[in-house]
């Protein structure tokens, strides 16, 4: 049978989602519990594969397993034996062909950012850092140029292994709440860096060093080496992924509103 569940994770600890020889990421640390509980070897697949330092509020991933256990065992009883930066927020059933990296429909992603002279303390790790202060209206007229569906190869890193550069950004919000910015996005799929890459190509333009019309010259120009430097991991936050609501999957559970400060 196959089972779909909803995870949470800090991703600072882990070297990204997808497995490794060393054993340091999501991928290995949720399927050594899975396989203690199911008594036999078990892979996963997930919505969004991570990098290295970014975080997950509801990743979405599924298993097959012949394994009958209550769908309790696959929450509290895989929770038991994971580490305290992962957590399973729900298992569900579901059906053979549903898998959870092709069967979304989009993907989400913030990223946080701490805006001010001073380093972070508290939010090392769980936040980005930018220290001169930002015009978030000029970011937010760059971000407009994002939207709709785009060739952006200006913005994926050169390992990208995506078989064409074209996406569908649906979302590209900026706000600030306080000492934070906080942007956020929303597409079809999203390129290797793709999320990074757009923040510090808006962070250039929030600091005054383009205006807000570069942002469409960029992805016109199809050149990466024209845009901004890849920004730091640490502020990502993968919120979760959409799916059709035939697949019965419990929807109220994913991508919950979280307090904005704390980047959840």
């Amino acid at each position: 049978m196959r089972i779909v569940i909803g995870l949470e994770y800090d991703g600072s600890t882990f070297t990204g989602w997808q497995s490794q020889p060393h054993g340091n990421t999501v991928q290995d640390v949720l399927e050594h519990a899975l396989s203690q509980v199911a008594d036999s070897r078990i892979r996963t697949v997930c919505a969004g594969r991570t990098d290295t330092g970014v975080h997950a509020l509801a990743q979405v991933a599924h298993f097959d397993t012949q394994a009958r256990r209550p769908l309790s065992a696959w929450v509290r009883g895989v929770n038991a034996l994971l580490p305290p930066t992962v957590a399973i927020h729900w298992a569900a059933p579901v059906a053979g062909d549903f898998h959870a990296r092709f069967s979304a429909v989009s993907r989400r992603y913030r990223y946080l950012l701490l805006n001010r002279p001073v380093r972070p303390a508290l939010q090392s790790g769980r936040a980005g850092w930018f220290h001169r202060p930002l015009d978030v209206a000029a970011m937010t007229d760059g971000a407009r140029h994002l939207l709709g569906e785009h060739d952006f190869t200006a913005f994926r890193a050169a390992q990208c292994q995506a078989k064409s550069p074209i996406r569908v950004l649906q979302r590209a919000s900026v706000s600030r709440h306080d000492e934070f910015v906080v942007l956020e996005f929303q597409a079809n799929a999203f390129l290797h860096h793709m999320v990074r890459n757009l923040v510090g190509a808006l962070v250039y333009v929030g600091q005054g060093k383009h205006p807000p019309a570069w942002i469409g010259q960029l992805l016109a120009g199809r050149d990466r080496a024209r845009a901004a430097p890849t920004f730091d991991a640490a502020g990502l936050y993968f919120l979760g992924a959409d799916y059709d609501a035939g697949w019965g999957l419990p929807l109220d559970a994913i991508g919950a509103p979280r307090p904005v400060m704390m980047g959840c």
